[in-house]
């Protein structure tokens, strides 16, 4: 069995973001060089960021932020998650998602993210969102209902 081991993100990127930012674009993707710019402008606007390790290497990252569509009640978004290609199916994404959620147990009442694609949706269903249909986000996740049976304790 793999240990991945959580760290909470402070007042800098953790060592080896430039490695998994480099890894993500490889992959296509570009939100990572959004999260460094945003945390370098804006470092307030992350509720929580957390990185995860396996055997002292940078295997995923992941954060909340408020929800950026207006609404009636407080919610935050899930971003910015990124899970290295070697260390995927590991429990990588499943660890950051869960300590994320349990950060905003009793914060907010509604998490949102928006799922790329069809594998991130089943994954994002795995860990208790609902797919939703005409908002800005494609998944949603009631906090008030309680922890789902996937979100194991982080701490």
């Amino acid at each position: 069995m793999v240990m991945v081991v959580l760290e909470r993100i402070g007042d800098q990127l953790p060592a080896g973001f430039e490695e998994l930012a480099a890894a993500s674009r490889a992959d296509g993707h570009v939100h990572l060089g959004r999260l460094s710019s945003e945390f370098v402008e804006s470092p307030a606007m992350f509720y929580r960021m957390v990185a995860a390790r396996i055997g002292g290497t940078l295997a995923g990252i992941g954060a909340i932020t408020d929800e950026p569509a207006p609404l009636d009640r407080p919610a935050w978004r899930m971003r910015r998650f990124y899970v290295h290609r070697d260390f995927r199916r590991c429990g990588v994404a499943r660890s950051i998602a869960g300590a994320l959620i349990e950060a905003a147990a009793g914060q907010v009442s509604l998490l949102t993210v928006h799922a790329g694609n069809e594998d991130a949706a089943r994954f994002w269903e795995a860990m208790g969102f609902d797919r939703v249909a005409g908002r800005p986000w494609s998944h949603q996740r009631d906090c008030r209902k309680g922890p789902h049976p996937a979100v194991r304790s982080a701490g």
